[in-house]
């Protein structure tokens, strides 16, 4: 693969990401650097004078130098069951002590790991480059809930990024659930600005730690703009609760929102096909720093497959939960 260029999966959502909800649980050794960095956000920084009672501080997960057989290996646990389209063992700011090879297992399984794991091989043993993006397709359909990274013989790694999709069986469910959340499989699909900070932070499970953690576009100065994000529900569902964050945005908030809903197949091409919007909650006056909730404004409850937020004239939100049932 073309390492020079970002493959299209990384669009998808980064199934390990700790912002996510992923998770570390073990790893054969983490001398120098802990393996809970792997999954934070961003690609790792490097400070040149910082230094620990181990050795050199570093941004990543890095064991000691082997002096013995075998290699170094570290388990995550993904923010939720998915099937992987890609991955990239970033090795940034690694460069005379990155790992010359690497390889990525997987397992599908519930509950605490036991001490016998049935691993599945998703990326062989493939080289790894210094300091750069090491992107891997995966071609593999099934779904999976751990994986498993190998390192040859040791050494660091700054991030794993593992995109995918976020597999859900929502038969039979009746009960109220968030449609607009990541963890659901809600995605983000497309948005005319996203200058200061990406939709996908909308989507995101737990509440925006700053400004950047929300989707901010840019100044708009013509006259009477909307600035708009369409987002594919978890499910096609009818919504019957709404809630809108600005949290941490107080002087660049947009003054109105609104939402509309269509049903729509997965690849529909919002921008050029006609879609058939429906608004469900008109143009509603928003404060700054707040969480907002609407139920009895909701003029129409659906069932939607997309969602179409509208914000009047640009600005940032943080969060956009949309609670209802799923679709029989």
């Amino acid at each position: 693969m073309d390492k020079t260029m970002k493959p299209e999966f990384t669009n998808l959502f980064d199934l390990a990401a700790e912002k996510l909800g992923g998770t570390t649980l073990d790893c054969s050794d983490d001398f120098f650097a802990s393996v809970d960095n792997l999954i934070k956000e961003g690609r790792g920084i490097f400070i040149p004078d910082k230094y620990t009672d181990h050795g050199k501080w570093m941004d990543g997960w890095e064991s000691r130098r082997k002096r013995d057989e075998g290699h170094d290996w570290c388990i995550v646990k993904l923010a939720t069951e998915g099937v992987i389209k890609g991955v990239d063992i970033d090795t940034n700011h690694f460069l005379g002590n990155h790992p010359p090879y690497a390889s990525l297992e997987a397992t599908n399984m519930s509950g605490k790991l036991p001490k016998s794991i049935e691993w599945v091989e998703i990326v062989p043993k493939s080289p790894l480059e210094p300091g750069e993006h090491n992107f891997y397709e995966v071609t593999d359909d099934n779904s999976w809930t751990h994986l498993r990274l190998n390192i040859f013989p040791d050494g660091g790694v700054a991030r794993l990024k593992v995109y995918g999709e976020v597999s859900k069986d929502w038969s039979g469910y009746d009960e109220e659930v968030d449609l607009a959340s990541a963890i659901n499989g809600a995605r983000a699909i497309g948005c005319n600005d996203m200058f200061f900070s990406h939709m996908n932070n909308l989507l995101m499970p737990r509440k925006g730690k700053d400004m950047g953690d929300g989707w901010e576009t840019k100044r708009n100065r013509t006259p009477n703009n909307v600035d708009w994000v369409i987002i594919g529900l978890a499910s096609k569902g009818s919504i019957s609760k709404v809630m809108l964050d600005t949290k941490h945005f107080k002087g660049n908030y947009p003054d109105r929102f609104s939402l509309d809903g269509c049903v729509a197949k997965d690849d529909t091409n919002f921008e050029v096909d006609d879609v058939d919007w429906i608004e469900f909650l008109p143009p509603t006056k928003l404060s700054p720093d707040h969480e907002h909730e609407f139920e009895k404004e909701i003029v129409a409850l659906g069932p939607f497959t997309h969602v179409r937020l509208n914000i009047y004239p640009d600005g940032g939100v943080s969060r956009l939960r949309l609670y209802g049932t799923i679709a029989s």
